[in-house]
């Protein structure tokens, strides 16, 4: 028998599955293709709230509807008597900045992500903290239809400094969705903000910048690689962005130099200030591509004690996964021919669409055509104010393994 609707979800419009498409989100999953869905009944407009329900009418959640998108709905509450309205935000919103202030990540100079997507059941939202002030990034239709309730409740929750709003293209084309970056309540400071990691001090740049202005997920990553560095080190940091890697290696390993690469030239002059800001004498930066460096490293018979290879995302979808699997390949091989015996390589990839596995696969292959032997002693993932949800294990991108070359 069909299940009892609901007094709540009788009158909102219903996306009904295919046969033996439902298992998926009866175990809360938070994704549903357009390819899984038989129709849909009842008038709705793209970002308005829909219940998901199978082949047999058993409600399943309501979701946020958008059928520009090939990810039709994203899933939210499989409580039916839980409706999709501004005290549901609030709860779950309450519920991420908890966490992250249980975790010691919030205080007046440091940076935290606050909330992050699917893993904190807020699908198509991530909220950046930097020293009180918060950066928004939206990447579903329904949650920028819902943005000015999303600020209003940051708003009353956290009193921040500053509120912003930053958009990424690529996804947002895939929403079928333009986004201005713009500034939605408080002000900015006129100059990059400073924030502390690892007892480190960073510039921040609110109004530029990759991503929304820094890459917080490697901050356990970068301690904890330089604990690995061995005595009077000479280390590359490639792909080094403002730095965080090489500036851990100079202060908390043992490193008598560290050289960091990127192709951005803003990134190398802030990662320039950062190092002078710490006062640290034993780092570099120069702006280079880095697939021309390494390979210009490796025909100069240069030699390294540890490599830190951390680019940005090679790969968007899974249509190019060979090409980005093949680029991984090519600098990850430079860097075991440029290592020293034993030397340290931290090799890292944030493509989402890029499986463990696969990544895992590909050292393998760098090692069989090397000739080398790639012990991994540690296999990492983002920091803890990015969680892996265990019903989108999607949610789990970042990749970062410590090995030690033979």
């Amino acid at each position: 028998m069909p299940e009892e609707t609901s007094s709540v979800s009788s009158s909102i419009p219903k996306v009904k599955l295919r046969p033996r498409k439902a298992q998926p989100f009866f175990g809360r999953h938070p994704w549903v293709r357009d390819s899984g869905i038989e129709k849909v009944e009842g008038k709705v407009e793209d970002g308005d709230m829909v219940q998901l329900i199978s082949d047999k009418d058993r409600f399943i959640a309501y979701g946020l509807i958008n059928r520009n998108s090939h990810l039709r709905v994203r899933l939210y509450s499989w409580d039916p008597e839980a409706k999709l309205d501004d005290r549901f935000w609030k709860a779950r919103l309450e519920r991420a900045i908890l966490m992250r202030r249980e975790m010691g990540l919030l205080s007046e100079t440091t940076g935290c992500r606050l909330v992050y997507s699917e893993a904190d059941g807020l699908s198509g939202l991530i909220v950046e903290h930097f020293a009180g002030h918060l950066m928004i990034q939206v990447t579903s239709l329904g949650m920028y239809r819902r943005l000015d309730s999303i600020v209003t409740i940051l708003t009353d929750l956290m009193e921040p400094k500053s509120i912003s709003l930053r958009g990424e293209a690529g996804i947002l084309k895939l929403e079928g969705l333009e986004v201005e970056s713009r500034l939605l309540a408080g002000q900015l400071p006129e100059e990059p903000i400073t924030i502390v990691e690892n007892d480190l001090h960073y510039e921040v740049d609110l109004s530029e910048g990759q991503k929304t202005g820094f890459y917080l997920d490697q901050r356990d990553n970068r301690r904890v690689a330089a604990r690995y560095l061995p005595s009077g080190a000479k280390v590359l940091d490639m792909f080094c962005y403002s730095g965080g890697f090489a500036l851990n290696a100079a202060k908390h390993g043992q490193a008598a130099s560290v050289h960091g690469v990127d192709g951005s030239g803003p990134a190398v002059s802030a990662a320039q200030r950062n190092a002078q800001r710490n006062q640290l004498d034993n780092v570099s930066f120069e702006k280079a591509d880095c697939f021309d460096y390494l390979k210009a490293r490796v025909d100069a018979g240069d030699k390294y004690d540890a490599i830190v290879l951390d680019p940005p995302k090679f790969t968007k979808t899974r249509r190019t996964i060979d090409e980005a699997l093949r680029a991984y390949f090519h600098i990850n091989r430079h860097a075991t021919q440029l290592l020293r015996p034993g030397g340290i390589l931290v090799t890292c990839s944030c493509s989402g669409n890029v499986s463990r596995d696969e990544f895992m696969m590909m050292l393998l292959g760098v090692a069989q055509k090397s000739g080398r032997d790639l012990r991994l002693l540690e296999q990492r993932g983002a920091s803890p104010d990015h969680p892996v949800s265990a019903t989108c294990l999607e949610s789990e991108y970042l990749k970062c393994f410590i090995a030690s070359v033979g």
